[in-house]
């Protein structure tokens, strides 16, 4: 499979997109006006080995939250992500059984390599 989750108005996100230059067979999936269900954060899971690599500790929930503050389990990861877009670390890329997440330089990189080698 061939998919980027993202935000459609997100400068970085729409940044990264036309950086790496993703083929036509990519799915592209705008989580806000798309949410991503139980399945497809499952299979996201299964690739980075956790929720807590897909969580975004900079969103602004986060802070208003005040939840660096508590002790969060892979379950309240997991829940938060699935209650609001802006908790996954984005964009998240599949490729095949490869997961790209966020936006480093280096997963960047890692991802447009990926995509090409394809």
């Amino acid at each position: 499979m061939k998919k980027i989750y993202h935000l459609s108005t997100c400068d970085t996100c729409k940044r990264i997109i036309d950086e790496i230059n993703l083929p036509e067979n990519f799915i592209s999936q705008d989580i806000k006006s798309e949410p991503i269900t139980n399945d497809q954060l499952e299979e996201m899971k299964q690739l980075a080995g956790s929720y807590e690599a897909l969580f975004s500790k900079r969103a602004r929930l986060y802070k208003e939250r005040d939840l660096k503050n508590k002790k969060l389990s892979e379950t309240d990861f997991k829940n938060l992500i699935l209650e609001h877009y802006t908790f996954l670390k984005r964009p998240v890329i599949i490729v095949n059984d490869s997961i790209f997440i966020g936006n480093s330089k280096k997963t960047v990189e890692t991802a447009k390599q990926a995509r090409h080698e394809q």
